[in-house]
């Protein structure tokens, strides 16, 4: 095509769009539209949406196909083509009716597929061996190579002889060295759902692959995460098989005779639901009153999820959107760190909660260790610890990349030098940059940083455990076991804490508010940061205490409360905003006058 990209074609994506006036085609994530119907619930501005590759089934996919179904009654005129693989075409029919025209396309033919015998155990090393058998040939052609996520960061430390490693996001290139009179060949590592992003990829001749993904999986009851390792679906192996084209080769490193499922497992099954649920009540607002789902979320996930917005005093008395709820979903955090982003404004602690929240919303900023440099990079990043814990860390390596940015001329290497993700921090800055726009577009207060001072850390505190009261922890035993008081279960502190158990010499903290909890590992609990029960009780929510299961910890905590009979919020507590701004600005966005009262 013969345009000029952000004019008449143009693109968003997370943190960066390339649009214009003139713009008639326009390229987003699915995450992206969903988050522009909150303004355009009807979708007026397009004339046709095109939803490629529907059968990954995230879940935003998932949820524009279900408010589709609806919108589409109310807009015949608009035109919507669904792009997948076969085997989703009669549950897309089933979902939307028979009559609706259907478009196949005849596969190509596939590479010449060789099955393996090797165990679940080993297929990393196969892998590796496989590879390397490959370069030897001194056969034309690029590989790609299929892992589990967490191998594609394994296999880069094999790089020391044989060539370099170039990773990006989930994609990998390790170039083995070629001799004098042949090119390298270049052996691209991706993870389960790259499969996409090798079609226009012409060199590629080998493709190897192992039959399995990780998964992150949610369980509502725990409030947890863990990683779990599954078979691929057949139609993800008939994609890799087909991306060689007739003239290469397909390892497939499992027996033939293994019986894939037919279709990716929906991500809506094993994912935390609370942004899907504050979306939907969202959309109620805005006139689309029902979503039918291709696939149905677990009931007891839904109910976790209101249940938790319950108490974040997202949801009024009639389970509609509270005006907590309506500024939550203006802000792309998930409701817990949106809640405390929101409390910052009333314990005047926004420049640094805002930090938080990005530094928390972007991938990790500290890299992996090197192998036989563990001890190295745990040295630089102790230079960054705070007392107080690793939400404060993070503002101390936010402040200092800024710092750096403003003094050295070489931010990238300043990172390198302290093992840190360059690009993790500039996405970060970005995130920032972001919700302070959004705060002020929306008339909320920023206050000055005061970062370092006693009453400022006693505030971030108050505002992180504004939404994350349900995430406290205490040392049982003074030897790093925590027990969570939410669901009774232990864990233990992640090693690359400032808490961790070789960074910290002075011992644990008793009581402890976390961010994440994972069951993969040793069940540990990330981002921890010291908290005084005192500070916790007066913060909770009083029908969230009674709530809480019977335990020793909860008698510590009815101790104190009786000791102190001082100030509990109750559940009519909200965040008091006394702008008229924000009150038109929740007429505008609502939709619904009647529920844009403020507490006052």
């Amino acid at each position: 095509m013969d345009v000029n990209i952000g004019h008449e074609v143009g693109y968003t994506i997370p943190l960066e769009t390339c649009c214009s006036t003139d713009t008639v085609l326009r390229f987003c994530t699915d995450a992206l539209l969903l988050r522009e119907m909150m303004s355009d619930p009807m979708l007026e501005h397009y004339g046709a949406i095109v939803i490629d590759q529907a059968h990954e089934r995230t879940v935003s996919t998932d949820i524009l196909l279900g408010l589709l179904q609806d919108i589409l009654v109310h807009r015949p005129d608009l035109r919507v083509v669904i792009l997948t693989v076969s085997s989703m075409t009669d549950r897309l029919l089933a979902h939307y009716g028979s009559n609706v025209p259907v478009v196949s396309l005849e596969a190509l033919c596939p590479a010449e597929v060789v099955y393996s015998n090797c165990s679940s155990k080993d297929y990393f090393y196969s892998a590796l061996r496989l590879v390397l058998e490959i370069h030897r040939t001194k056969e034309e052609g690029d590989v790609v190579l299929f892992l589990a996520s967490a191998q594609v960061r394994s296999f880069t430390q094999f790089n020391s002889d044989d060539g370099t490693v170039f990773v990006r996001n989930s994609i990998a290139c390790f170039c083995c060295r070629g001799t004098v009179t042949t090119r390298c060949r270049l052996v691209f590592l991706s993870t389960s759902q790259g499969e996409d992003m090798f079609w226009a990829v012409d060199s590629v001749n080998f493709v190897i692959d192992v039959g399995l993904e990780k998964r992150y999986v949610y369980h509502p009851r725990i409030r947890a995460n863990s990683e779990v390792l599954r078979s691929i679906s057949r139609y993800q192996a008939d994609i890799r098989k087909q991306l060689t084209g007739p003239t290469g080769k397909c390892f497939c490193l499992y027996p033939e005779e293994r019986v894939l499922p037919v279709e990716t497992s929906p991500q809506i099954l094993d994912t935390n639901l609370t942004f899907t649920i504050l979306f939907l009540k969202r959309m109620e607002i805005a006139g689309l009153r029902h979503c039918d789902f291709i696939t149905r979320p677990d009931p007891e996930g839904l109910m976790q999820s209101l249940e938790e917005l319950d108490y974040l005093a997202a949801l009024d008395d009639d389970g509609n959107l509270s005006e907590i709820g309506i500024i939550i979903s203006e802000l792309p955090l998930d409701a817990q760190m949106a809640k405390a982003l929101l409390a910052s404004c009333e314990f005047d602690c926004v420049n640094e909660v805002v930090t938080i929240s990005a530094m928390l919303s972007a991938p990790s900023c500290f890299l992996e260790p090197p192998v036989g440099r563990t001890q190295e990079v745990q040295q630089c990043h102790r230079k960054f610890r705070h007392p107080e814990g690793d939400h404060f860390t993070l503002i101390n390596i936010y402040n200092a990349f800024k710092y750096s940015q403003r003094e050295t001329c070489d931010v990238e290497k300043w990172c390198q030098d302290y093992h840190l993700n360059h690009r993790a921090l500039q996405t970060a800055d970005a995130i920032r940059s972001e919700l302070t726009d959004i705060l002020k577009r929306i008339e909320l207060p920023i206050s000055e940083t005061s970062f370092g001072t006693k009453i400022n850390t006693l505030n971030i505190k108050r505002a992180l455990l504004a939404g994350f009261f349900m995430q406290i922890a205490r040392d049982v035993d003074g030897s790093g076991n925590y027990f969570m008081l939410t669901n009774r279960h232990m864990a233990q502190v992640h090693p690359a804490s400032s808490y961790g158990a070789k960074a910290h010499q002075l011992g644990f903290p008793e009581w402890v508010l976390f961010h994440e909890y994972t069951l993969s590992g040793n069940h540990g609990i990330r981002t921890v940061s010291e908290i005084s029960p005192a500070v916790f009780i007066q913060t909770a929510p009083q029908y969230f205490y009674s709530n809480l299961p019977p335990s020793e910890s909860k008698d510590l905590l009815q101790h104190i409360l009786d000791q102190d009979g001082s100030g509990r919020k109750d559940k009519q507590q909200t965040l008091t905003i006394n702008s008229k701004a924000d009150k038109d600005y929740f007429s505008q966005c609502c939709c619904c006058p009647e529920l844009c009262h403020l507490t006052q």
